[in-house]
This record gives C-alpha cells, structure tokens and sequence, in this order.
C-alpha cells in the first residue's frame, strides 16, 4: 500500500470542499489497514480516519498526520440462515451495495437505506437513520455485531461487540471505542415485501423534488432538536438562500448547504454558525450539527 504526501482531500468529500492529507492512503485490506496504524506509530503521527465523506468538513488547511480513508476497504456476503438474511460487510462499503442486497431479497431496509449516502462504517458510527417514519429507519435496527481492531503497545486485537453491547443514540454510537471498525454483521427477517422496489422508487421521487441532490452536499447537516425539525426551523427563519462564498443554504431543503462550484470549507463553516445564531436568536434553540470538522481550524 502507497502512503502519499500532500494529497487534496476535496474529492474525497461529498461535499468537494478541504484541503490537503499531509500523508494519505487508501486501504484495501485488513493488512493494510494495519500497516498504516503502525506507520503512523512508528513515525509519530496523528491518524484520521474517514469512509465515503458525506459527515465531515475539512479544514481548507488540511489534515495533519495521516489521513486514512477507507472507500476501498470494501466487500460484502449474504446468505440465508434460520429464516433470516445474513450480511457481513467490510466497513468502507457503500451503503448503496447494501441496499441492493435488500432490494434483491425485497426486504424493508432497502427504503431506508435509498435515502442515505456513504459507507456501512459510517453508518455504525453515526447510527444513519432518516426522518421518515420507515421500519427500520435507523442502523441499530439492522446491526447484529460490530468488529474492531485495536493496536495498544504494539499488538493488535480483535474485538467483536454485539448490538446490545453498543450504546445507540440518535446519530451516534459509543462503547465499542478505541479502535477501528473492520465489519459489520447486519441481519434482516427474510420476509419479502413485493411492494418493496415500488416503495423505493417512490421515495426516491419524493427525494428528488425535496433535497438538492443534483448538487454537491453532505445531506442533513443539522440533527432534529427534541421535539422540532431542523429544516423546518431554518426555513422558518427565512435563511433559505442565505449564501457566504460558494456555499449556500439548499433553496429546496433548508437543512441542507450545498456547493455552488467554488465553495470553501471556510464558507461552509460560516454558513453553519449563521444559521446556528439565526436560530437560537429567533427560536431560543440551539441546533446541533450532525457534521464533524477535521484538520486545523484554529
């Protein structure tokens, strides 16, 4: 595996923004994702890991360290046991092969899966979900167990860490840290809906004429506050348009920033904070982002 320097991050992002690695790779394998761990030991450098892109903002400034972007380390099986469907998928995998397992088999996961972008790690990590009341609608309603591989004083280890061990919240999960998520076991009553390819495509429709998917964007980039919408409160503020730079506030989904052509982290980031302010000033709530910053932004 090529572990290069000064690598531009931007296209590796779904939303085309950030600056440079100061070294990169692209893991392929479990051998591979081992041997940048312990080069990063070995040279004293911090280590960053990223899947398909969609949650994170980087610094226009870079990434110090090693930046480690698992898209390649891809790969996924299925079979039928006891009644029900049975996945193990490498953690770089995009979320879309899943969904065609399920779109295959007819399953329910297909019509929450369409609406989500990035990688199955991600997904664990964040606990993807979507705001239309499907079942399932978040990923701790397919998870079965979760492995990770830890270095700690030179030797590495496997964990395995079932669904009911993980602490699931809305948009994150927590206990299966430190370490590295590897696979994924995800599992599905085999109970085919025929409706199923139908009720996708509709949704997909419905996605269309809401969100600005013809135009780069990390998708929701604020969570849902207890007992609001983040979007509607947005709009109701009246920040759709509202544009710093090359980014802009989705004139389609107000929860959404999009890149216009020339964005800037930067330009994002204000955005983010304006809108924060706007709400909290005219609604008394404070928006939380589901988006996590990486690199030097100080």
């Amino acid at each position: 595996m090529e572990i290069k320097k000064n690598v531009s991050l931007a296209e590796y992002t779904s939303w085309l923004v950030g600056g440079p690695a100061e070294y990169f790779c692209l893991p392929e394998s479990e051998a591979d994702v081992k041997e940048a761990l312990l080069w990063a030991r070995d040279n004293n450098r911090p280590i960053t890991l990223f899947g398909g892109g969609t949650n994170i903002l980087i610094s226009d400034r870079g990434i110090r360290g090693l930046v480690m972007c698992l898209r390649r380390f891809s790969g996924v099986g299925s079979k039928e046991v006891n009644g029900r469907l049975e996945i193990t998928a490498m953690a770089g995998t995009a979320k879309s092969e899943l969904l065609k397992i399920f779109l295959k088999n007819k399953l329910p996961p297909a019509l929450f899966l369409a609406g989500l972008p990035g990688d199955i790690g991600g997904g664990v990590v964040m606990n993807a979900g979507v705001a239309e009341s499907f079942v399932p609608r978040e990923f701790v309603e397919i998870i079965d167990w979760v492995e990770i591989l830890r270095l700690q004083d030179g030797h590495f280890s496997t964990h395995k860490f079932t669904k009911e061990q993980i602490q699931w919240e809305y948009r994150h999960s927590k206990g299966w840290q430190p370490g590295v998520i590897t696979r994924v076991g995800i599992s599905w009553p085999m109970q085919p809906d025929a409706t199923i390819l139908d009720q996708v495509r509709n949704a997909n429709k419905v996605r269309l004429t809401k969100q600005p998917l013809d135009m780069p964007s990390c998708g929701s980039v604020f969570r849902n506050p207890s007992g609001h919408k983040a979007a509607q409160l947005i709009d109701g503020c009246g920040l759709k348009g509202f544009t710093v730079g090359g980014a802009q506030v989705s004139l389609k989904h107000a929860n959404f920033i999009v890149n216009l052509g020339e964005a800037k982290a930067t330009d994002m980031w204000q955005v983010i904070e304006h809108v924060r302010s706007t709400v909290r000033s005219l609604r008394s709530v404070e928006l939380q982002t589901e988006v996590i910053r990486l690199g030097d932004w100080a």
